[in-house]
């Protein structure tokens, strides 16, 4: 794991955090501006000089309590801040292989081919940064962090100084970054939209302190974070593809694993414009509350194509609106509440009292919209 207990005080901002975060995939640190996800970062590198332990898998780069304290130079770390940073003078080939000389060559992991070809950047090796695009020039950076072969990858809002065209471009090179590197990302963003297409394991903060922190599908479907007030809450799903339908461009998509309903069809399936992945294929789709709406009974006419059986776990009033925590499935006779993935709406108080809604009913979910991850 990734352990850090780190604390630090300045006038008018005091950071307070312990942090446990697995030593795969990626981990977001997500809250609002000035919550200190930065100084995180910076002090996981060794820039910022909190007070504390850190510590990566059973190498301790910073333990107070022993008097150690490791500089960044000596953490096998790469670093991406939101500008590049690239040095002018060089072409993209030797900006690459200035960070591949900061390690000796017997102890690089990561050749110069691979991170080339996973970043996308072959035909750029000849340019100067001045005539990259910015987000040519963010995936240049990137590669270059790779190339001092970290065992950890800082990332602090990479596309934060991007356009949202040049983010879309950058993206999918960072899901490579997700499903080819056995390497730990540390990932600092205030854009929830990234968060839900990158992140595997979220820390929420704010104010200096880790208000949640968990695998991402969980935090996401709880009712009693902040995050479920925002416009664009909603939940994360995992599924694969089990077929499409040529004739009317649309695929078919079940949860990872699929529960099941009375009548044997998974009781999470959805309907999704089509996708070019073939069926067994691992498909990323977010939810928005806001896009799922619930009845009593399973409409027979109607053009909304992703109605399902869920059972209501909890609900959680706020003003106006009522905020409603779903569960795949329906549960058998006398049995428990289904387990696995959960599902979020956003309803008018005044539908929670006209249907009499209770925690354990078994209704069923229109689902309206449904984002694709890729």
């Amino acid at each position: 794991m990734i352990e850090a207990r780190l604390q630090l005080a300045r006038a008018g901002f005091t950071l307070d955090v312990t942090l446990t975060l697995p030593v795969s995939g990626i981990s977001a640190l997500f809250g609002p501006s000035g919550c200190g996800k930065t100084t995180v970062l910076r002090a996981l590198a060794g820039l910022e000089r909190a007070v504390g332990r850190v510590s990566l898998g059973g190498e301790v780069w910073q333990d107070d309590a022993q008097r150690r304290f490791l500089p960044t130079h000596q953490r096998a770390l790469g670093y991406v801040i939101q500008e590049a940073a690239l040095f002018p003078h060089l072409d993209v080939r030797r900006n690459l292989v200035y960070g591949q000389r900061r390690i000796p060559a017997a102890q690089r992991q990561i050749p110069l081919e691979q991170a080339v070809a996973l970043l996308g950047i072959g035909h750029l090796l000849g340019r100067r940064p001045a005539t990259l695009s910015g987000g040519e020039r963010q995936r240049v950076a990137i590669a270059r962090a790779l190339l001092t072969s970290p065992r950890l990858l800082l990332m602090d809002e990479p596309l934060a100084a991007l356009d949202a065209a040049r983010k879309a471009e950058i993206l999918p090179y960072l899901e490579r970054l997700h499903s080819e590197l056995a390497m730990p990302i540390v990932y600092v963003t205030h854009a929830m939209d990234e968060v839900a297409r990158l992140a595997d394991h979220l820390v929420l903060m704010d104010a200096g302190r880790v208000l949640a922190a968990g695998p991402l599908a969980e935090l996401l479907a709880r009712t009693d974070l902040p995050l479920a007030r925002a416009d664009d809450a909603g939940v994360v799903l995992h599924t694969r593809v089990l077929a499409h339908d040529a004739a009317y461009g649309l695929s078919r998509l079940g949860l990872s694993p699929p529960g099941l309903d009375a009548g044997g069809d998974p009781a999470g399936a959805l309907w999704v414009g089509a996708v070019p992945q073939p069926p067994g294929s691992a498909v990323r789709v977010r939810v928005l509350a806001r896009d799922v709406s619930v009845v009593r009974r399973a409409a027979a006419d109607t053009s909304i194509l992703n109605v399902l059986p869920v059972t209501l776990l909890g609900l959680h009033t706020d003003g106006a609106t009522a905020l409603l925590s779903l569960a795949f499935g329906h549960p058998a006779p006398g049995g428990d509440p289904p387990q696995g993935p959960r599902l979020l709406a956003r309803i008018t108080r005044r539908s929670l009292d006209a249907l009499r809604l209770q925690p354990g009913d078994a209704i069923h979910a229109q689902i309206k919209g449904v984002s694709l991850m890729r």
